[in-house]
Formats: C-alpha cells, structure tokens, sequence
C-alpha cells in the first residue's frame, strides 16, 4: 500500500473510561488507523491507565503512548489535590458541595487542553488527519473545556499554531459524543462491541480497577445503563449500591 492510498490516521485521546473507549471504537470503526494517547497527569489512581492500555488493544488500536505530566504540582481539583470527591447517599444529594462557583471540583485546571496540545504534537508526527477526544457537553456541561466553543477554538488554534496546519494539512479535532447522553453513548458503544467491563469511570477506584459507586461519576455511568436498557458490567466494590 503506497502512501496515498494509506488508511486515514487518528490520534485518539484515551483515558479507559467509559466515553474515550466508545470514541475510539468510533474511530476504528470509521476506517483510521488510530494511535491512543492516554496521560498520567497525577490523577488518584493509575487504574485508568492500565484500562486505556487495554482497551486500546482490545479495539484494534495501532499502538498506545502514555505521556506523564505531574498537574497534581497545580493542584486545585478534586482529582489532583486534598479535595474530597463529592459522593451521594441515601441521605442526601451529596456529601460535599460538587460545585465551586458553579463548575465541579472534579474539573481539573487545563487538562483537556494539556490533552489536546500533547495529542496536537502526536498528530503532527505521525501526520495525522484527525484527532478524536470523548468530551460531552451534556452530562458533564460544567466543564469549560468539554463545551464546543472550546473546540473550535483549539481546532483553530492547531491550525495556526503547527507546521501541517500552516502548510494547509488542517487537523480535525473530532467529538462524536459532544451532543449525546449517556445512555446514547452507550447504546453506540455496545452495538460497535465495546466490552464496558474493562473501562474505568470511578474518580476513587481501588487498585484494581473496582468503582465506589457513590461518586458523581460513578452515578452517571449507572443511571446511563439503565437509561439505555444495558447491563452494567462495572465493578463495584460494594455491590450494595444505594
């Protein structure tokens, strides 16, 4: 196979949760040869990591990169710094306040667009025409970085900022979630095959991958399984979830 005649290649973000394992499936399933990038940003556990690693040969991934940048050094998150992660109970809503002037405090400061810049320098080595990012505006719109003004401009901005995109070889930066809920998210995923049980949603897993089941992620996750009529495969590590 000439070069012309190459497979369109993709540089997919994957962190081995539950949306960036359906994206990359989307992906694959689009006909790209993908390259998943995962980042090792200091979150609280490396359970993730091993699943992106995974799940990236388990869909049909070209090949998998971990790149390690320390943002616990900035701190200001929940997942990043001694900031407990908000959980539900059968008594409230929440154990502690989910939100700071209105975003979570599980937004972490920059790191999509540490994400999207390190996957930009993949893109341009490996002349890539897209690149593929699980962000959604719906479950989690309090993220400014999930919103699609904000890809557009860092679509833009890949475009000025790097020697492929001023040559006129324009990086696409592709968010096939962007708009869907969860239970649409994981209807698309289970009918591409994507085994749910391998990816890890938990902002506390334990070592081995196993969720809390109280968290705002781990809530979302469950309540989408049952909206999309799907079973879920996740672990818990108290299968007795309020």
């Amino acid at each position: 196979m000439t070069g012309a005649e190459r497979r369109p290649r993709a540089v997919v973000l994957l962190s081995g949760g539950l949306d960036s394992a359906t994206t990359l499936a989307m992906a694959v399933d689009e006909g790209f040869e993908c390259h998943t990038l995962a980042l090792d940003y200091g979150q609280r556990h490396r359970a993730e990591l091993e699943a992106a690693a995974s799940l990236s040969a388990a869909l049909g991934a070209a090949g998998h990169r971990t790149v390690q940048v320390d943002l616990r050094r900035i701190g200001g998150s929940a997942l990043t710094d001694d900031i407990p992660v908000p959980v539900s109970s059968s008594d409230s809503e929440s154990t502690s306040d989910p939100t700071s002037d209105g975003i979570p405090v599980t937004y972490v400061p920059a790191r999509n667009t540490v994400l999207l810049a390190i996957a930009t320098g993949l893109a341009e080595t490996l002349a890539a025409d897209a690149l593929f990012i699980g962000v959604n505006a719906v479950d989690y719109s309090g993220y400014p970085d999930c919103r699609p003004q904000f890809i557009a401009a860092f679509e833009d901005l890949a475009r000025l900022a790097t020697k492929r995109g001023v040559e006129g070889h324009e990086l696409a930066v592709r968010t096939p979630l962007i708009h869907l809920s969860k239970a649409e998210i994981i209807r698309s995923g289970d009918a591409l095959g994507v085994d749910y049980s391998g990816t890890v949603s938990c902002y506390q897993a334990d070592a081995t991958g196993r969720a809390c089941g109280h968290c705002d992620s781990c809530r979302i996750r469950r309540d989408g399984f049952e909206a999309a009529g799907v079973p879920d495969p996740t672990r818990y590590v108290d299968r007795c979830i309020d």
